[in-house]
């Protein structure tokens, strides 16, 4: 996670990994139903979740796409 970027931003990353767990769990999909989804790779799509990287637009699309979730709410 990089370390120069202020606290509240990395808050608000730990939130969107929380929305997406959530999201994902509430629909009843593993992390790896999402990834064969999405294609993203395994080791990203956990650290996005964890709140651990700066999710790339295409990712964050789709995986709202998978949840079947406009990338607005998403990111909300």
């Amino acid at each position: 996670m990089p370390h120069d970027q202020p606290e509240w931003v990395r808050d608000q990353r730990r939130i969107l990994g929380r929305r997406i767990r959530d999201l994902r769990m509430n629909r009843g999909h593993t992390q790896e139903v999402v990834v064969e989804m999405t294609n993203i790779d395994r080791r990203t799509y956990q650290r996005i979740e964890a709140g651990e990287s700066d999710p790339r637009y295409g990712d964050l699309l789709q995986i709202a796409a998978a949840l079947n979730v406009d990338l607005a709410d998403l990111v909300r």
